[in-house]
């Protein structure tokens, strides 16, 4: 096989593009998967998929949670669009695996060799895949382990694997890097803080960052639908909210409800980490006007968002969960490492 020749390599990958003429590899239905590296890409071996949460959800529903059914419905997408881009939710995941080649042009630029363990930081929406064959799908956790390969575009962004940390509890934490990064960013000491959705990967790491940064004078409030899992109870546990309060929250209502009875005058930050639609209206009424909202769940419709608050005539400001934020990677990996109680149920979840 050759690499793609049709136009000379964009370091944003833009070669690969088959289809829309014009597209970015992103928002393009199809990309060239080829897996050979041109001069400025770089080949890797795939070992697992690290599906997002709304992608996985979707996928189980469709397939009644059926790991084989799965396995063929990823199959079959990427065989269609050249990489891991549910056409529903719109969203990918994240790969793990080593790196084969480096293109000439990146040789001595790039801070990696052939033979390191690496995971990529960018989505596989725009990620060239090609597998071989779906070895097995662990349906409790979105993984997917394979054999194949894929490109990473001169601009991509990946991790060298921790040596401390178990490779699937990293993979598990990478996935969702941006959110405790941008909570980091985003909280203030003597905020009020409700992270909706507190209880998944995201939502843990989320309310250990916002618990540090609000300290003692600030609040963090946990939203969950149900109070009796093992995660709900590890966020008492550890200390990481100093509440938490149980609702559905696509029933706006019921949600905001929730908050006011023990938090009067609502949160000065919001954070969505939830992976269902129908939530935008709920984190909006909790939020009192002149506060943020981080929309980190990539099931959020964001027309919902913006005519919801216009509706309401919430005065808040909206953030798009870009899973990128500089030192993300970093600022992930050690939340993990400041909690040991996070970190043992990260292990036991997803360290096998």
């Amino acid at each position: 096989m050759k690499a793609p020749a049709k136009t000379r390599p964009h370091r944003l990958g833009i070669h690969r593009v088959v289809e829309p003429a014009g597209a970015m590899p992103q928002d393009a239905w199809r990309i060239d998967n080829t897996p050979v590296a041109a001069e400025n890409e770089m080949l890797c071996e795939v070992d697992a998929l690290n599906i997002d949460s709304a992608s996985f959800r979707q996928l189980c529903e469709t397939c009644d949670s059926d790991g084989l059914r799965i396995g063929e419905r990823v199959m079959e997408i990427v065989g269609q669009r050249g990489k891991q881009h549910n056409p529903v939710t719109g969203s990918g995941g994240m790969f793990v695996g080593r790196v084969l080649e480096i293109g000439s042009a990146l040789r001595g630029k790039a801070d990696v060799a052939a033979g390191d363990r690496i995971a990529s930081l960018v989505s596989l929406t725009l990620t060239p895949l090609h597998i071989d064959a779906v070895i097995g799908v662990d349906v409790a956790t979105g993984r997917v382990r394979v054999r194949g390969k894929a490109i990473l575009f001169e601009s991509g962004l990946w991790a060298r694997l921790p040596s401390d940390v178990h490779e699937g509890v990293a993979l598990a934490v990478l996935d969702v890097a941006g959110a405790p990064a941008q909570v980091r960013r985003l909280c203030s000491p003597g905020q009020t803080v409700l992270v909706i959705g507190a209880d998944g990967k995201s939502g843990l790491l989320s309310c250990a960052q916002a618990k540090a940064r609000v300290g003692t004078s600030g609040r963090v409030i946990g939203l969950v639908p149900d109070a009796g899992t093992a995660s709900a109870a590890l966020l008492l546990r550890a200390g990481l909210v100093d509440e938490l309060i149980v609702a559905d929250a696509r029933r706006a209502l019921e949600t905001s409800a929730a908050l006011e009875a023990v938090a009067a005058d609502l949160a000065d930050v919001v954070i969505n980490c939830v992976n269902v639609s129908g939530t935008e209206l709920g984190s909006i009424l909790c939020a009192k006007d002149g506060a943020t909202i981080y929309f980190f769940s990539m099931a959020t419709s964001f027309t919902a968002a913006a005519l919801g608050a216009e509706g309401v005539a919430r005065d808040v400001t909206m953030i798009i969960g870009n899973g990128y934020t500089k030192g993300h990677a970093e600022i992930a990996l050690q939340t993990l490492r400041d909690h040991p109680a996070l970190l043992a149920y990260f292990t036991e979840r997803y360290g096998n």
